[in-house]
C-alpha cells in the first residue's frame, strides 16, 4: 500500500486536493478532523486539556476562545497541548493505515498540515505539497477567517516557509491556477501512484 502525505500552509488548498483524492476513490485520513473529534464534547483529549487549562473545559465542552487566550498568554502551553494531541492523532492515523492495509487499499492519503513539523513524513512513501502564490494564500486565509490581510500574513508567518516545504516534498501541486489545471495535476499523480 502506497502512503501519500499531503501538506501545505493554511489557505493553500489542502482540503480541495484531499477531496479530489477522495473522489478518485483514495481513502483520506484528515488530521484536522481527527483533532476536532478528540476535542469534541466529552472527547478523549478534554481530560488532559482540563488538567492544563481547567477554565477551558466546562461540563465536558471545550471553550476554544479561552484555550486560544491561554496559549497566547502562556509560553510553552502550545507545546504541552501538542504533547497531548499529537500522540492521539498518531494512534488514529495508525488505526486508519492498519484498517486500509487489511482491506487491500493500493494507495491512501494522509492530510496532515504539520507533516514536516511533526516528522510524519517518515510514515509516507511520497510527500505531496499544495502551494499557491503568497498574495493568493493571504487572500484565501483572510476571506476564510474574516481577517484583514495583514493579520492573515502574520498567521502565515508562524508556519514553516513554503519554499522550505517545496525542497522537502516529492511533488508540488500548484493551486494558484484554474481548478481544472489542479484537477489534471492530481489525476495524473493518482494514476502514477496507483501504477
Amino acid at each position: 500500500m502506497k502512503v501519500v502525505g499531503l501538506t501545505g500552509g493554511m489557505g493553500m488548498g489542502k482540503s480541495t486536493v484531499a477531496s479530489m483524492f477522495q473522489q478518485a476513490g483514495v481513502p483520506v485520513f484528515d488530521a484536522d478532523a481527527t483533532v476536532r473529534q478528540l476535542q469534541a464534547d466529552h472527547g478523549p483529549a478534554l481530560g488532559p486539556i482540563a488538567e492544563l487549562v481547567p477554565q477551558a473545559v466546562v461540563n465536558g465542552h471545550l471553550d476554544r476562545a479561552v484555550l486560544r487566550r491561554a496559549v497566547a498568554e502562556t509560553p510553552g502551553l502550545l507545546r504541552q497541548l501538542e504533547a497531548i494531541l499529537h500522540p492521539m492523532v498518531r494512534a488514529a492515523r495508525q488505526d486508519f493505515l492498519s484498517r486500509h492495509r487489511r482491506q487491500g487499499a493500493r494507495c491512501v492519503l494522509l492530510d496532515i498540515p504539520l507533516l514536516f513539523e511533526t516528522g510524519s513524513q517518515r510514515a509516507c512513501d511520497h510527500v505531496l505539497l499544495v502551494s499557491a502564490p503568497p498574495r493568493l494564500q493571504a487572500e484565501r486565509v483572510a476571506r476564510r477567517r474574516g481577517l484583514p490581510k495583514s493579520e492573515a500574513r502574520r498567521l502565515m508567518a508562524r508556519q514553516m516557509p513554503d519554499a522550505r516545504k517545496r525542497r522537502l516534498a516529492d511533488t508540488v501541486i500548484e493551486t494558484g491556477v484554474a481548478l481544472g489545471a489542479t484537477q489534471r495535476q492530481v489525476r495524473s499523480l493518482i494514476k502514477a501512484l496507483k501504477a
